[in-house]
């Protein structure tokens, strides 16, 4: 088995061994992961911290020695950048990396940090103030950070910055969690999750007090939500329809 480090920022995760095809994740810098199939120029893995999998190319990432890997799966990996921050190299370069990037294997890296980080698991109340972090961010499907991110993404993130584990998928996100029978039993920090007209789930978003929600929607934005869905005050009408609230924490 190989195993692997991202030393970059934002690389992309493909749904086939192409620049060309459908990006459905990305890997922040410091998040680790096996190489389950390696070819010429592109190598498939699988991420440690939610088992997903896609295909990475191999100029964007370092091999990472087995010994390492479970030295830093033993680790907490829960120790996240908390704003946009940079670190620095042996050669004084400096390297943009994301909120929620991963920062356990700083030492392995022998990159410096001088920045805002978070660590361990925080009191449910933070997620609101986490995802207002993201507010503003444009919708990019298969996006992971403020400069690009989708429903499942925003979730996943926002938990994780706070010390909590999400699947990637909103489908996968769907079936954690316990359900909720009514909006009214939920707090600030619960998932609500849409579905489409074939019964399908397609959305989510993270429940605010006072029968808000913060979502995407075409950017990181709040909405109203009450028992038939989202409603979008700009367009005065609702966008998503609403099938079941889970409480994750």
């Amino acid at each position: 088995m190989t195993y692997g480090i991202a030393n970059l920022s934002i690389v992309p995760l493909r749904i086939e061994p192409s620049d060309t095809t459908e990006l459905v994740s990305q890997v922040l810098y410091g998040e680790i992961f096996k190489v389950i199939e390696r070819r010429k120029k592109w190598s498939k893995i699988r991420l440690d911290h939610d088992q997903y999998e896609g295909w990475m190319h191999n100029n964007q990432f370092l091999e990472l020695p087995e010994s390492e890997y479970h030295r830093l799966t033993e680790r907490s990996q829960k120790l996240s950048a908390d704003l946009i921050e940079f670190v620095q190299d042996n050669n004084n370069q400096l390297l943009t990396i994301p909120l929620g990037s991963s920062l356990s294997a700083l030492d392995y890296l022998e990159h410096l940090f001088d920045g805002t980080s978070v660590e361990g698991t925080q009191q449910k109340s933070k997620l609101i103030e986490t995802a207002f972090l993201y507010r503003n961010a444009p919708y990019l499907y298969g996006g992971k950070t403020p400069f690009g991110i989708d429903a499942s993404g925003l979730t996943q993130m926002v938990y994780k910055l706070n010390g909590y584990n999400l699947f990637r998928d909103v489908e996968q996100q769907a079936k954690q969690g316990e359900a909720l029978s009514f909006i009214e039993e939920s707090e600030a920090g619960d998932l609500a999750f849409f579905d489409n007209n074939e019964g399908q789930i397609v959305h989510v978003g993270i429940i605010m007090s006072d029968n808000y929600i913060i979502h995407v929607n075409g950017k990181v934005r709040i909405d109203r939500l009450d028992h038939s869905g989202i409603y979008n005050t700009d367009l005065k009408m609702h966008t998503h329809k609403l099938r079941v609230i889970k409480k994750i924490i």
